[in-house]
């Protein structure tokens, strides 16, 4: 097993390294790395955006390029939280507490040192995951039936819908309209149409692009273009020299990267955690086991060290089920996974039979990402830095034109811009509400599979329900699901006030930007 991972990931390797393949994973790592450092933007609104390139675009790059955005992000929101105290997407709330104390402490530089080696060795851990745990993975799945497969995307919505920030019931009803949303269109068992209210132009259902570009384009920007608050650059000044840590702080980095990395890994097994509650999870873990917990929020390294390593750690791990079983965790891999779907690629089991050169290539190219990640926040930190001066009435304006083009751009159609703008509206308002609509959706691209596998199911047991209770690899996901509804319900219960603290932090981890011109 050993060896055949050794020569598949040198065959990856090989795919990476194709010169179109090498370049879209620069230009991924390139943007991935701009857009976390400006706030209100980020990894989904930005692949949103890129999500009609895609169709230009060889399905090797175009994965290669959507996942490089992703990552790259989580490097660039660290260098905002570090040197302005700024954290431009929730992962990074945490670094923000003992980063910036470093910063005014002259040892800024250090701690951004520190970031980068623990990125690398928790993303490292992460691909060596995806190397010898999704084949595992796969082989497992590849004994299920529609029956097992129907009840394991139910554990990926259910966990998907109540494990994310906010209140599970919100979580759940945004995953239902997303269910509802999917399946607009002409039913493909029937050829009946549903839910088009006589329209022509919904006879092929709602575009995955412009609800993307709806929800995490136009509302985000609408929500995110009046929060501000003041940068503060007094401290951003940060030399190569600066930037390599003393022999105390290393010795005291490395256990805390390594048990980030761990907690970090852990949580990406569980759909819906993410890299944001792996961070918390993994701060907060640290402060209880070191034997000065009062300096946590001083300027401890160990308190960088930790979370940073935590959230590539799961960023990273975020990809097992989303490859090799198609349930993504997450928004962002939900909109991964529509743009194989886009590209005629049904991710799942067979993925990394029938398509070695996308599941290996990316492998690789995570690796070859680390390396390129390094190379540009070295010495571009102060262009990065930089960026915060953008207007934001010249950034916004732009995102929305390219919002635009990018969907009339798919199939030339008005329409569908019309579609984009009316769902962007809606969204704005459901974020007004405390609705967050990441949920919609995972419920949008899964719904349609879910539906599919249980018509098989039934077809197969001639209508009768209980198959998925008398099978019992359906029957442990079914009380999996119960399970994490009787925890959530449990927890809220329980403990209300830690909840609320941890939705408030991220809330504010999103909402930070700065003052109007």
């Amino acid at each position: 097993m050993f060896a055949s991972a050794l020569s598949d990931l040198w065959y990856g390797f090989g795919v990476a390294f194709e010169p179109q393949n090498f370049m879209w994973c620069f230009v991924g790592v390139l943007v991935g790395n701009m857009v976390g450092v400006l706030p209100g933007m980020g990894p989904l609104a930005t692949i949103s955006v890129l999500l009609p390139l895609t169709f230009g675009i060889k399905p090797v790059g175009a994965i290669l390029m959507l996942s490089r955005v992703f990552y790259g992000a989580q490097y660039g929101g660290a260098i905002c939280s570090i040197l302005l105290n700024l954290p431009c997407h929730p992962p990074h709330a945490v670094t923000c507490l003992d980063g910036f104390p470093l910063t005014k402490q002259g040892r800024g530089g250090a701690a951004l040192g520190i970031t980068v080696l623990s990125s690398f060795v928790g993303a490292s851990w992460g691909i060596l995951e995806m190397i010898f745990l999704a084949p595992v993975l796969v082989k497992v799945a590849l004994e299920f039936g529609p029956t097992e497969i129907c009840s394991l995307m139910l554990l990926g919505l259910l966990a998907g819908s109540t494990l994310a920030k906010g209140s599970p019931l919100k979580g759940i009803a945004m995953t239902l309209l997303g269910l509802f949303l999917g399946i607009v269109g002409t039913d493909v068992e029937t050829g009946s149409e549903r839910f088009t209210f006589g329209i022509p132009n919904l006879l092929d259902g709602i575009e995955l692009v412009g609800l993307a570009l709806g929800l995490f384009g136009i509302a985000e920007f609408m929500k995110s273009v009046n929060q501000y608050s003041e940068v503060n650059t007094r401290y951003s000044k940060v030399g190569l020299r600066d930037l390599r840590p003393s022999r105390d702080e290393l010795r005291r980095s490395i256990p805390a990267m390594l048990r980030g990395t761990v907690i970090g890994s852990l949580c990406s097994l569980i759909p819906g955690t993410g890299p944001t509650i792996a961070s918390f999870i993994s701060y907060a873990a640290e402060k209880k086991i070191s034997k000065t917990p009062e300096k946590f929020g001083t300027g401890m390294i160990e308190g960088v060290a930790c979370p940073e390593a935590s959230t590539h750690s799961s960023v990273q791990g975020d990809f097992i089920p989303t490859m090799s079983l198609g349930i993504p965790g997450d928004a962002v891999m939900a909109l991964i996974l529509g743009a194989l779907m886009i590209q005629g690629i049904v991710p799942g089991p067979q993925l990394i039979k029938e398509h070695p050169d996308i599941f290996w290539g990316l492998i690789a190219s995570f690796w070859i990402g680390n390396v390129m990640l390094v190379l540009l926040n070295v010495p571009l930190i102060g262009l990065w830095v930089k960026l915060l001066m953008i207007p934001y009435k010249y950034l916004y304006p732009s995102a929305l034109f390219f919002v635009a083009i990018g969907v009339y751009s798919t199939n030339n159609d008005m329409f569908q811009v019309g579609e984009t703008v009316v769902v962007g509206l809606i969204g704005y308002l459901l974020l007004l509400l405390d609705f967050h609509p990441a949920s919609i959706l995972l419920g949008f691209v899964l719904g349609p599979r879910l539906e599919e596998n249980f018509r098989r199911s039934l077809l197969v047991s001639r209508g009768d329900a209980m198959i998925f209770v008398e099978r019992p690899i359906s029957a442990f996901f079914l009380f999996l699901c119960v399970t994490l509804l009787a925890a959530q319900v449990y927890v809220r219960l329980r403990k209300p006030k830690a909840l609320a603290a941890l939705d408030n932090a991220e809330g504010n981890a999103v909402s930070t930007a700065r003052p109007a011109e």
